[in-house]
């Protein structure tokens, strides 16, 4: 009698996908070829790194034994007995938007897909119910004009997806290496100064990746925003392909009118924005040169280290000519190559038109721009936004990438009723100049990763500046807890990186203070001026850094990233700690 083989979890999930894969090729017709698979692009890409003796990184080797699309029935399980994913089945389950956060909480964080930050009252309203049944009762508006549900309990995931599926919001590929939520202006269509609605093209590219599964086999995660050149920016320059609305006017190289410029390979975590192509593209152009760009990526990034598998470096190896060169093989026409130069000027970027009433290019209509405290809502504001909208609007909200949102197509004699609503929710749509861009991410409530209280820390700091300090230029202030900088601490005017510092023997948590950042026009990687700081003595710091800023500005107009940009690090250190100028200690 043969003896019974325990085989590990990994071990099953290899046999499954082989049994499958076999299954397959026994069904094809004989001396007829394989169909092609939607995984075909992937796999080739994986292929070619084993024939040249390369070993590809866990993750990847994990997709080619069992693709992580396939994973639902596992989801299915694991909710069946309340159980907590393992191993690759954490990385697995990220493909359906499921992100178990152990151990900083036994739960998951679930993120959704709403292309271009819009979505309506009634799936808002759905939200908070959802929040309510199967997660911690609140949401998180994230740096992708985005919603992250979270303390979502194993038992009740699949009840919570199925929940979304009814509202119209999906979460396939809203994680791991895939392309994430596709952001564009949030006033798109009702901005004055736009030009160009960029609400057609961020669903139309939403829709088409749902619906090519080759879009799912990422060597990485990738952004992609689209900015139609409104008051609001849509940080397309932080993107890997960010498509920047601009006017040619006659008499230039190319024909006038509107087009978008193609921005390549943004990711400032890494201390990089995005490059201008020097091509431009029609609107009806951008979604086949999306997918083209894209293609190419998948068939070319890097499968072995996933530290350099983003598509910066891949353009760092190839430079843009060569990039530009291979897509165009997927394009049924030339590159038209047009120089910054013949275009105009991007309309003016205003930096806090998030915050506040504004008027929309709609006669006698407003958008209303709410305070969202480090982007989170509770369940009963929630149903009070969405039922502000409804009454006084056109039920519509909008998500920004500042972590707030805005309700749009308000009657001027409603705004009155509108900002009353707000209050009474304990909400606003005033802001200081310090709290009218402050961004912070999860932090360590809640993401494993982070080595401070982000959400807490920026709530404190902002409370006690404005006891002390008047800042009458706005300011963006970015709290991240670690090097991922998923709230993006190197375009803040004050970026802060969270660390573990050491204090009279013990380890508490601070952060390492950057100064300068900006974005658009004024792009910069903010400078790291002081490291270390604990928080308990962050807002003393901070204090000194913008009263600084303050008595030694050139003038009433410069802005904080001008004052700090023209200045050393030697000197502003010196100015911030009033001491000889010193350069800090190596990490």
């Amino acid at each position: 009698m043969s003896e019974s083989i325990d085989f590990s979890e990994e071990q099953k999930h290899y046999l499954a996908g082989l049994a499958a894969g076999m299954k397959f090729k026994l069904a094809q017709p004989a001396g007829e070829p394989a169909l092609p698979s939607p995984d075909d692009l992937a796999l080739k890409a994986q292929a070619r790194v084993l024939a040249e003796g390369r070993k590809l990184s866990p993750e990847e080797e994990a997709k080619r034994t069992r693709p992580p699309l396939e994973a639902y029935g596992d989801i299915r399980e694991h909710a069946s007995q309340g159980r907590a994913p393992k191993g690759m089945d954490v990385f697995r389950f990220k493909y359906f938007g499921l992100f178990h956060v152990a151990p900083t909480q036994d739960s998951f964080m679930c993120r959704l897909r709403i292309p271009g930050g819009i979505l309506n009252a009634h799936q808002l309203k759905g939200l908070a119910g959802a929040s309510e049944l199967y997660a911690g009762s609140y949401a998180d508006v994230t740096t992708r004009a985005n919603l992250q549900l979270r303390e979502i309990r194993p038992e009740h995931a699949l009840k919570l997806l199925s929940a979304l599926a009814e509202l119209g919001i999906v979460t396939k590929g809203s994680g791991a290496d895939n392309i994430r939520n596709v952001t564009g202006s949030p006033t798109a269509g009702i901005d004055p100064q736009e030009l160009l609605d960029t609400r057609p093209l961020t669903r139309e590219l939403h829709e088409f990746i749902l619906n090519n599964r080759s879009m799912y086999g990422l060597p990485r995660k990738f952004n992609v925003a689209f900015d139609g050149g409104g008051v609001i920016s849509a940080l397309e320059d932080t993107n890997d392909i960010g498509f920047a609305a601009v006017r040619v006017p006659e008499g230039r190289s190319a024909p006038a009118g509107v087009y978008f410029r193609v921005l390549l390979a943004g990711i400032t975590g890494h201390k990089d924005f995005a490059r201008d192509a020097g091509v431009l593209i029609r609107p009806e152009e951008a979604i086949e040169t999306a997918a083209a760009l894209i293609r190419v990526y998948i068939e070319n990034g890097d499968r072995t280290d996933r530290r350099k598998a983003r598509l910066k470096y891949l353009l760092d190896a190839w430079g843009m000519e060569r990039y530009l060169q291979e897509t165009q093989k997927l394009l049924k026409r030339p590159w038209r190559h047009v120089p910054l130069e013949a275009c105009e000027p991007r309309g003016t970027v205003h930096k806090h038109a998030h915050i506040g009433v504004h008027k929309q290019v709609q006669k006698g209509m407003f958008y209303a721009g709410v305070l969202l405290p480090v982007g989170r809502m509770n369940a009963a504001q929630m149903r009070g936004i969405a039922d502000l909208s409804e009454r006084f609007g056109s039920g519509t909200i909008r998500l920004t990438v500042w972590q707030n949102l805005l309700i749009s197509d308000i009657p001027s004699i409603s705004v009155p009723k509108v900002r009353a609503g707000l209050e009474a929710l304990g909400l606003s749509c005033v802001a200081t100049n310090i709290r009218g861009a402050l961004v912070a991410c999860t932090g360590n409530e809640g993401c494993k990763y982070a080595a401070s209280a982000t959400k807490k820390h920026a709530l404190a700091l902002a409370q006690y500046l404005e006891g002390k300090v008047e800042i009458d230029q706005p300011m963006n202030i970015h709290f991240t807890g670690c090097h991922h900088s998923c709230a993006q601490h190197y375009i803040g005017d004050i970026g802060l990186l969270g660390t573990k510092v050491e204090l009279r023997g013990e380890m508490v948590e601070g952060y390492h203070v950057h100064v300068g950042g900006g974005y658009g026009a004024h792009r910069s990687i903010a400078r790291e001026v002081l490291q270390g700081v604990p928080f308990d003595e962050l807002p003393r710091k901070i204090e000194r850094i913008c009263k600084t800023y303050m008595e030694r500005r050139a003038h009433n107009r410069e802005t904080f990233a001008e004052f700090t940009n023209r200045h050393s690090l030697e000197d502003l250190r010196s100015f911030f700690t009033n001491e000889p100028s010193v350069t800090p200690a190596a990490r």
